[in-house]
């Protein structure tokens, strides 16, 4: 389905705006970017311009390929680039896929900004796209992201053993989740209203 990543996918609610990822906001994210609290559980680190430079040319290069869909976050109470996320592991025909790779520079985070953003995510795949599932993993170790995903509704459904080296070829483990299509209506209401 090459025509969705062509497309210019733009989701907004009343806190945060998600546009789809380019090198225009290079500066924004070169402001929030280079810290390394940020990287800890993403398996890669981000210490100056010359690694912001490889982590766009990147994320670009993904959506061009397909193999995934990322956005810049713009918090709308300050009109600042706030992080990115996306979608990836896009599965069409068993209308699927994960939202995942978030990271927010460290005044965006716990402000209620990813909350709003994954609103806009989950909407816009169960409502727009019509999708059934949506999958989440983080790292085993990171609890923070795990409570925050689980404050989602989501349904926590196992680890997965060695899924990933990080950039110092260490085998991590991830922890998986999901919302599926039959839950939506409910959870808009009880989470996210």
């Amino acid at each position: 389905m090459t025509e969705f990543f062509e497309q210019n996918v733009v989701l907004e609610n009343n806190r945060v705006k998600l546009v789809p990822f380019s090198e225009e906001h290079r500066e924004g994210l070169l402001a929030i970017a280079c810290d390394d609290s940020i990287w800890t559980y993403m398996g890669m680190t981000m210490k100056d311009e010359k690694e912001l430079d490889t982590y766009i040319e990147n994320t670009v290069s993904e959506r061009k390929s397909g193999k995934s869909y990322p956005f810049v976050i713009i918090d709308k109470e300050t009109n600042e680039v706030a992080g990115s996320t996306r979608f990836g592991n896009i599965h069409f025909h068993n209308m699927r896929l994960e939202i995942g790779w978030t990271w927010y520079g460290k005044k965006f985070q716990g402000t209620g900004l990813n909350h709003a953003c994954k609103y806009a995510l989950l909407s816009y795949v169960f409502e727009e796209m019509t999708f059934n599932r949506v999958q989440f993993s983080a790292d085993l170790e990171n609890i923070r992201s795990q409570k925050a995903i689980l404050k989602l509704g989501a349904t926590k459904e196992g680890v997965f053993r060695h899924n990933y080296v990080d950039e110092h070829g260490q085998k991590r483990d991830d922890v998986y989740f999901s919302i599926v299509a039959d839950e939506w209506e409910r959870l808009k209401r009880e989470v996210f209203q």
